[in-house]
């Protein structure tokens, strides 16, 4: 009996013990598989279009990926991802013109970083280079610019304030591998006083090219009459000097233009009217 009853005991010690080195191994293998799980997805990586990943092995710049998956160490390397597309930036700058006019403008700059030199620019600037390289540039491009053109100039030659901006803009961020596609002016503010002294000037300056335009046409008409005169002048001369001037012409002439009532005058101390065609070759008119 106590042969038996200990058989019994130890046979179902031995199915505990197999159930607990089962549970154990299963969960150690659950442990390797989500260590391997975690060890595959921290070595893969994804580079998005539009992007360039710059690798570092344990903080020191390694080399480059491009778009699609790429592989690094887990734990040893990292990815930073940088942008190589189009970016813009508007800047509120403020400069002196070079009549030391207060100028205030909202400057958009259109920009991408060279991928080919992603590795040098991250080492040497950093992620960060927009805040640290791009937005400074665009203050003293800026500022240098203005500084050449007048407050008036800045208006009335925008366009070749804008182009040489963008001309320096360039020079400044190319040792950076940052290329720039075009500087925009969005405006130009000035101080109330100086905007209203503008106002006043460009009125007066209408005024006076309305006064020239003016004169102008004075001088054309009265060109006219003169020009006129003197044809009517010379037309006469060359009747006088041809003989065609005759009495019998001009009374032509006077007839062509009489309206068939002869003129009246009052003679001094008398109430009457004395007819003048009794003193000339004309008839009477009726009473």
């Amino acid at each position: 009996m106590f042969d038996g009853n200990f058989t019994a005991t130890n046979s179902s010690g031995n199915k505990v013990f197999k159930g607990l080195k089962m549970g154990k191994n299963l969960f150690f293998g659950m442990i390797i598989a989500l260590a391997l799980f975690i060890l595959i997805t921290s070595a893969l990586y994804e580079v998005p279009a539009g992007s360039i990943g710059v690798v570092t092995r344990f903080g020191a710049v390694n080399r480059v990926a491009y778009s699609g998956i790429n592989i690094k160490i887990p734990f040893a390397e990292k990815a930073v991802l940088l942008s190589v597309r189009t970016q813009k930036d508007e800047v509120n700058a403020t400069a002196m013109s070079e009549n030391l006019q207060v100028v205030t403008s909202l400057i958009a700059v259109n920009y991408h970083l060279d991928g080919s030199h992603a590795k040098e620019v991250y080492q040497n600037v950093g992620a960060n280079y927009t805040e640290i390289i791009v937005a400074p540039a665009i203050q003293n491009t800026f500022k240098a610019v203005t500084a050449k053109f007048s407050a008036e100039e800045l208006i009335t030659k925008r366009d070749e304030v804008r182009l040489e901006a963008e001309v320096e803009l360039t020079k400044q961020l190319e040792p950076y591998f940052i290329v720039v596609e075009n500087f925009n002016i969005v405006n130009f503010d000035f101080s109330a006083e100086y905007q209203n002294a503008i106002e006043a000037k460009q009125v007066a300056q209408q005024q006076v090219e309305t006064s020239k335009q003016r004169l102008a046409q004075a001088e054309i008409d009265a060109q006219t009459v003169i020009a006129e005169a003197q044809g009517q002048a010379d037309a006469q001369k060359a009747l006088a000097d041809t003989g065609a001037l005759t009495d019998e012409y001009l009374q032509y002439l006077f007839l062509t233009k009489w309206n068939g009532i002869l003129p009246q005058v009052m003679t001094s101390g008398s109430d009457s009217m004395i007819d003048v065609s009794r003193f000339m070759n004309f008839p009477q008119q009726e009473p």
